[in-house]
């Protein structure tokens, strides 16, 4: 009988310097950093462990709890405007216009531009504008919110179009023609039709929105800085558009005996996000199951 040849594991040559640099540089700073979570230390070399003192002292710690709540309600606000907006450009330019291509790229472009210089420019435009009424966007929370927002949306939004225009087009157009066959307007068409089809899409680019809008640092650090700051009634300072990438960032390097609780602070983070998102890919891919 013909007998198989042994594979030979020359693969292994290839797949091992990569796996190594994936171990060195995730995996390994990964558990090492939830291990310090549970430790004081200054240094990674000097950890002592503690327990859980520091996820006490980061619930304890009211900047934090502000930066966790502001967040959520950047995100909840930010995640529906990015894509109803997306989403309204992506269904206008697929409608044939004329000059659609252009208006693609000039909607895209903003994607292309660093965080931190986003953040600048837009920091000199608000103020160029708030000066004429006495103000500044580091001076007043509202302000610095919708800011962010603004600078949000703007740079996000013809990313997630690129990706709605592509599940506009995939939809298939005898559904359409066999709709209008039936009497559909252009309403039932768009919410019987499009929106089932489209939610492979709006899966994915609410995904991409809620975990940016999540993480976002670049963007908060340039605009606002966390500004305006108050006194809380403890004596610490409680930055009110400090969102919560920026605010264990400062509680981690600003203060070198509280680098425990800022490490305690991104492993909460990392949760948080990570069961959200979860759910959030739970529910939508649900949805693409039932249509």
């Amino acid at each position: 009988m013909f007998k198989k040849p042994k594979r030979k594991l020359y693969f292994l040559i290839f797949v091992l310097p990569t796996l190594a640099a994936f171990m060195i540089g995730f995996v390994y700073p990964f558990f090492q950093g939830i291990y310090l979570s549970f430790c004081k230390f200054r240094t990674t070399s000097d950890a002592t462990f503690i327990g859980f003192d520091n996820y006490v002292k980061a619930f304890q710690n009211e900047g934090f709890l502000r930066a966790f709540w502001f967040t959520a309600l950047f995100v909840i606000v930010s995640v529906i405007l990015i894509n109803v907006i997306a989403f309204a450009v992506a269904y206008v330019l697929t409608l044939g216009i004329r000059g659609s291509n252009i208006f693609r790229t000039v909607f895209f472009m903003p994607n292309l531009i660093g965080g931190i210089i986003l953040g600048y420019i837009w920091q000199l435009i608000f103020n160029g504008i708030l000066m004429n009424f006495d103000s500044n966007i580091a001076l007043n929370a509202t302000f610095g919110f919708w800011g962010l927002i603004i600078l949000m949306c703007w740079q996000q939004a013809g990313y997630m179009m690129i990706i709605y225009i592509a599940g506009f087009q995939s939809v298939p157009a005898d559904l359409y023609e066999a709709a209008r066959i039936d009497g559909a307007g252009k309403g039932q068409l768009l919410r019987n039709v499009t929106l089932p089809m489209m939610m492979p899409s709006i899966t994915i680019c609410t995904f991409l929105t809620l975990t940016n809008s999540f993480k976002l640092f670049d963007q908060n650090l340039a605009l606002t800085g966390g500004a305006p700051g108050v006194v809380s009634s403890s004596g610490s300072m409680i930055y009110q558009t400090e969102m919560l990438a920026l605010n264990i960032y400062n509680t981690f390097y600003k203060n070198q005996n509280s680098r425990g609780v800022g490490q305690a602070e991104g492993v909460i983070f990392f949760l948080v996000v990570v069961v959200i998102a979860l759910a959030q890919l739970y529910f939508t891919r649900k949805r693409e199951v039932q249509q």
